[in-house]
């Protein structure tokens, strides 16, 4: 027996499929074929795999039991004929089961939420002005220079402060587009940290904040104040990113002056 010949019987081999007669055949190739006996070896490894308990989910040990439990209560409140109970349990069983797999799925296939897109964005817009080296159109340490430059751009005007004595220059401020509307983008800077501070109207009554988050390696803070959103970005550390943002929710709270 060829090469040719015992590669397509190794299947067979492997599975005890073959008469006697092209079992031994097999095997005396195998003996003097060092190719053969690596490629069975090489299909037994997978077929080994394949049955490993590591691919399989396992169910947990009262699934099964909780799913007949409660179809055994509605069959006997419906009390169908006997045949008839049987027969539908085998089927439901597996369907139930079924049933419970994909509702465990959902949250899983769903998709991100409409904030997880919108903190993608913010990053993304974060990340751009960097590598375009476009932190600012009206680059301005003057806050009157800054928020003026807003006015007929924007259908609102944006806060803006100047943090400079606490640490955190005004850099200057552009336009962006977020949440499907044209936003307001403030720059401020903390040593070689760039900060991006978006902000646009919030809905009417909205007073709340959100949990810092981390993406990409940046920090994350959102928060709505005097009828604003507030997000702001940097890859500074976190708990001076706290500290901007809360010095700058004090600023903005202020009656404007």
């Amino acid at each position: 027996m060829d090469c040719s010949n015992a590669q397509t019987l190794l299947d067979a081999y492997q599975d005890g499929e073959l008469d006697a007669l092209r079992h031994a055949e097999i095997e005396d190739h195998l003996h003097g074929c060092t190719r053969c006996s690596e490629r069975l070896d090489e299909s037994q490894m997978i077929h080994r795999g394949l049955k490993s308990e590591s691919l399989y989910f396992k169910a947990p040990a009262d699934l099964e039991n909780n799913v007949r439990r409660s179809l055994r209560q509605a069959a006997q409140a419906e009390a169908p004929p006997r045949w008839y109970s049987s027969a539908w349990f085998r089927v439901a069983v597996p369907i139930a089961a079924a049933a419970l797999v994909v509702l465990a799925l959902v949250p899983f296939i769903s998709g991100p939420s409409s904030n997880e897109i919108l903190t993608q964005e913010i990053v993304a817009s974060h990340i751009r002005s960097l590598m375009v080296n476009h932190l600012a159109d009206v680059p301005s340490t003057d806050e009157h220079t800054v928020k003026p430059w807003f006015n007929g751009k924007l259908d609102f005007s944006p806060p803006v402060s100047d943090l400079t004595q606490q640490g955190f220059p005004l850099v200057g401020g552009r336009l962006d587009y977020l949440n499907n509307r044209p936003v307001a983008a403030l720059v401020y800077q903390r040593d070689k940290h760039f900060i991006n501070v978006f902000v646009w109207p919030a809905n009417e009554g909205a007073e709340s904040s959100a949990p810092n988050q981390t993406r990409q390696g940046y920090h994350v803070i959102h928060w709505t104040s005097s009828g604003m959103n507030f997000w702001a970005v940097s890859d500074l550390e976190q708990n001076q990113l706290v500290k901007f943002t809360d010095l700058l929710k004090s600023s903005t709270a202020k009656p404007a002056g």
